[in-house]
């Protein structure tokens, strides 16, 4: 990465540096994609191996550069143990549930194109399968997005009605790095909580979501 952005150098160690001195054991951390530059599963060992170093529940979707993801079932089998995955289903922590998917360029965006349509339509009902996947009442969900959920004129989305219509209150994407950090959301918009988590926008160190369950 530092080859693309010299503000990557050593990030590897300034994450873990970082994350360990602010990440308990009993914490949950969430990773919204772009979890490695392997191409093929087998590649992406020691990154995931990297990940089963560091401390706390590690919740993951795909990002777009995570070509190395296909088969969900043989990259579960594949990941540490302190780590789970989100696909087309959740992730449930007593009454909190995590939900996601991994998001794609949004209509009427600068860089959408008509062959873009088909991914977004999809990733809706990956969504909207997350959402569904979810038994029972939940006293908070989050929803986990690698692309922010909106174009880059923050334009109502399907992404966004459907947050609306399963209640949701925190989102949490990434996607943006350096100078496009600029056209993050608003941190509160449509009655939603956004949080941009790209790992250079917050200086490579976790940033705190919420405490569960809360005091």
């Amino acid at each position: 990465m530092a080859e693309v952005d010299e503000s990557w150098a050593a990030h590897a160690s300034r994450i873990y540096e970082n994350w360990t001195r602010i990440v308990t054991k009993d914490d949950v951390v969430l990773v919204g994609g772009d979890i490695s530059w392997a191409m093929r599963l087998e590649e992406a060992r020691p990154d995931l191996h990297f990940l089963g170093l560091l401390p706390g529940l590690i919740v993951a979707v795909q990002g777009n550069h995570d070509y190395w993801w296909q088969s969900i079932s043989r990259v579960r089998a594949m990941a540490p143990p302190n780590m789970r995955l989100i696909q087309n289903d959740h992730i449930r922590l007593g009454d909190l549930v995590i939900c996601g998917t991994r998001g794609w360029l949004c209509p009427n965006g600068a860089f959408f194109k008509d062959e873009d349509m088909k991914i977004y339509r999809r990733e809706l009902i990956r969504l909207r399968n997350s959402l569904e996947s979810v038994q029972g009442p939940a006293e908070e969900i989050i929803v986990m997005m690698h692309y922010m959920p909106t174009n880059e004129k923050h334009e109502y989305s399907g992404f966004i009605e459907i947050f609306q219509e399963y209640g949701v209150k925190h989102v949490v994407y990434g996607h943006l790095h350096a100078r496009a950090c600029r056209y993050r959301l608003p941190d509160q918009a449509w009655g939603i909580n956004f949080y941009l988590t790209s790992a250079d926008y917050l200086s490579f160190t976790p940033r705190l979501i919420m405490d569960w369950p809360p005091s």
